[in-house]
This record gives structure tokens, C-alpha cells and sequence, in this order.
């Protein structure tokens, strides 16, 4: 192999782990941990809290600095979150104005309860287009994928 030939692998090799790297960290997940989590306008506590998370939220991991991941909402809001203060348990925040929960998956089963704009839910299966949660009232059933973010 010329060392011409060498030399564009190698740089195009490089662009495409630069190009691709941000794509696989943008998919990592976390869930707040705690009650109460405040999300920073930067990686420190001396930074503004912008807003408070409730437990189970969850969150896009966008990056990372020392203890404080980067973050970003259903919205695409992005703020700083000490990383210990989250965890992996999946969630999911509902982002229609109205869901119905269904005792199975599709779209006639029966409805056992309903989910508003913000909710957030515990996961607990996936199956294709459907997600089986457990809201925080305790009603637990299926949910289209479509009308909740997260994982």
C-alpha cells in the first residue's frame, strides 16, 4: 500500500470515529436516583441550578466532565447532573398530551389508565412497538413506544 493511500485510511478511519463517537455516547441512558436532583447550567455545584428532576427521569448522557455528566431531556433541554446521583434503572417521560396505559400490547386491548405529558414511568419490558411500565400511582400496563422517551 503507498503511503498516500496510507495516510487517507488513516485520516478517514479517524474522521469516522470522531463523526460516529458523539452518535454512541448520545444513546447512553440514565434515570435520576434520588427524590430531587438539580440540574446545573454547568459541571458544579457554583453553577445555577436550572431546574429540578424527580426520581426515575430520564435523561440522554450528551457528556462528561470529572463526576458531572452532560445531559439532555425529552425536550432537548441539556444541563449538568452529578453523575452519582443517577443510576441505570430504564425509564420513560410520556411526550403526548394524553397515553393510554393498555392491560397488553395493542392498541385494543383494554385501558387501564392513562398517562399525561411529563409523567415519568418505570420500565419494565419491551415488546416491539410497545413498552410495559409502572406508573408512580401504581398502575402498571402497556404503552405505545411512540408516545414516551427513553429507554
Amino acid at each position: 500500500m503507498s503511503l498516500v493511500r496510507h495516510l487517507s485510511a488513516l485520516l478517514l478511519t479517524g474522521f469516522l470515529f470522531f463523526l460516529v463517537t458523539p452518535l454512541v455516547q448520545a444513546r447512553e441512558m440514565v434515570s435520576v436516583a434520588r427524590g430531587e436532583v438539580n440540574m446545573r447550567s454547568g459541571p458544579g455545584t457554583r453553577y445555577d441550578a436550572q431546574w429540578g428532576l424527580s426520581r426515575g427521569y430520564p435523561l440522554s448522557v450528551v457528556g462528561r466532565k470529572g463526576g458531572w455528566i452532560k445531559v439532555a431531556d425529552f425536550e432537548n433541554d441539556k444541563g449538568w447532573v452529578l453523575r452519582s446521583l443517577t443510576n441505570r434503572t430504564p425509564h420513560h417521560v410520556v411526550k403526548s398530551s394524553v397515553a393510554n396505559i393498555r392491560s397488553t400490547p395493542g392498541t385494543r386491548a383494554r385501558i387501564v389508565g392513562k398517562a399525561v405529558y411529563g409523567d415519568v414511568l418505570r420500565t419494565l419490558e419491551r415488546r416491539g412497538d410497545w413498552v410495559k411500565v409502572r406508573h408512580e400511582r401504581g398502575t402498571t400496563g402497556w404503552i405505545a413506544r411512540r408516545l414516551v422517551w427513553g429507554w
